[in-house]
């Protein structure tokens, strides 16, 4: 997998978990056309063959932004025909991200806005500092969230609450997002990194095979009645009796051990 990037740098910071940091910090890591095409790069070798990697951290550098969302300085201008092949990429990345085979956390250690707010959305769950914004500000722009945020924002936090923030395009508190369920933690900005990275590696150190078959059943099932829900997550189930990790992960608990699992 590709690992050197102009504006995003990936790194392999703990056994087994990936972290993905939006690398443009002098304008908020905004995401123009270089981002959007080297994002797409990234998440597209990821669900071709995640490696070793078995959780993904998401963040943006320096200390104010997580992503400001798209740039509108290079946007300005811009033919509609280029407008709209630039938010493809935007677009296939997103799918990528939320059916990435491998669990993405999301910290977000300042504004997260517009686009910003909706690559937070496509991860699995979110960790923010304390003192970070969320918005979707795209009504302002005369546009609408493009990158799954009509979609994503009311799936996380209600449809009536979405509603609001889209159409008054009104800014919230990491606080807010994680009373409405958006964000699971918040805690000081110097404990984020920490805080994010210990549960990717509680996540790494279970067996893979597993943590992906949960993973599918919570984003499938939950687009499905109870009944469906119920036979997928059965038939997800199934396929994990079989493998050496089921057996591995008894066997440890049997001989008092730590297991060690091998995603077979």
């Amino acid at each position: 997998m590709k690992t050197s990037f102009e504006t995003i740098r990936f790194d392999e910071v703990r056994p087994h978990v990936g972290l993905l940091m939006l690398n443009r910090p002098e304008i908020a890591n905004a995401i123009n056309t270089r981002m959007a095409h080297e994002l797409l790069e990234y998440f597209s070798a990821l669900a071709a063959d995640c490696a070793e990697l078995r959780c993904l951290v998401v963040t943006g550098a320096g200390e104010r932004a997580f992503c400001s969302g798209g740039d509108l300085k290079e946007r300005h201008g811009m033919s509609d025909e280029v407008w709209a092949a630039q938010h493809v990429l935007m677009e296939r990345t997103i799918a990528l991200m939320i059916e990435s085979p491998i669990p993405i956390i999301a910290a977000v250690n300042g504004v997260a806005y517009g686009g910003g707010c909706e690559v937070a959305l496509a991860t699995d769950f979110v960790y923010a500092a304390a003192e970070a914004m969320f918005a979707l500000t795209e009504t302002r722009l005369g546009i609408i969230p493009g990158a799954g945020g009509t979609q994503t924002l009311p799936r996380a936090i209600g449809t009536r609450r979405a509603t609001e923030l889209i159409c008054t395009a009104t800014p919230f508190t990491a606080e807010e997002a994680c009373s409405w369920g958006l964000v699971n933690k918040v805690v000081p900005v110097g404990q984020l990194m920490d805080e994010t990275l210990r549960a990717a590696e509680l996540i790494a150190a279970n067996a893979p095979l597993a943590v992906r078959q949960a993973r599918k059943s919570i984003r499938a099932g939950i687009q499905m009645d109870l009944h469906h829900g119920l036979q997928f997550a059965i038939e997800a189930y199934n396929l994990l009796v079989r493998t050496e990790d089921r057996r591995e992960g008894v066997r440890s608990f049997v001989e008092k051990r730590t297991p060690v699992f091998k995603g077979r």
